[in-house]
């Protein structure tokens, strides 16, 4: 039996089920409800991710996605998920596995997730944050990422 309970784990295995069952639901209808939008961020080293060779030289590490208006060709499936996107007006199939998303976020109802990694033996922790500049707890540890407000997406 294991001497304790891996927490971290279990939260990443939870937010990644729920990331697949809002897909799946804009899967099933083909749009996006009401002003709703995801930003994805994610990394483009993870070795499941599949994208074209020029966008993987453009985002060495990490992309963030918008899908909200334009996409096609959803397939959700129980590790990650398939869109196409368009890149300067030309159409990029991506796929993406939950693994390799360390943000989602929907600023239309101010709901986010981060996926953090830990330099430690232990399992990721995910922290969820209501999308706002001051999304970070004050006695969380500061790390060398910038806050952004999201304000600026909003119509």
């Amino acid at each position: 039996m294991a001497q304790h309970i891996d927490y971290g784990s279990l939260m990443h295995r939870a937010m990644r089920t729920l990331i697949r069952e809002v897909l799946q639901g804009i899967q099933k209808t083909g749009e996006m409800p009401g002003e709703h939008r995801f930003i994805i961020t994610f990394d483009t080293l993870h070795p499941d991710v599949e994208m074209a060779d020029h966008l993987s030289d453009r985002y060495p590490g990490e992309m963030t996605i918008i899908m909200q208006h334009w996409f096609q060709n959803l397939d959700v499936g129980d590790e990650g998920f398939a869109v196409t996107l368009s890149f300067g007006n030309v159409p990029e199939p991506l796929y993406i596995p939950y693994d390799a998303i360390t943000t989602f976020a929907d600023p239309s109802v101010e709901f986010g997730l981060r996926f953090e990694t830990q330099e430690t033996d232990d399992e990721d922790e995910i922290a969820d944050a209501p999308m706002a500049e001051d999304a970070e707890p004050e006695e969380a540890p500061r790390k060398d990422a910038e806050v952004v407000s999201l304000d600026k997406f909003r119509k």
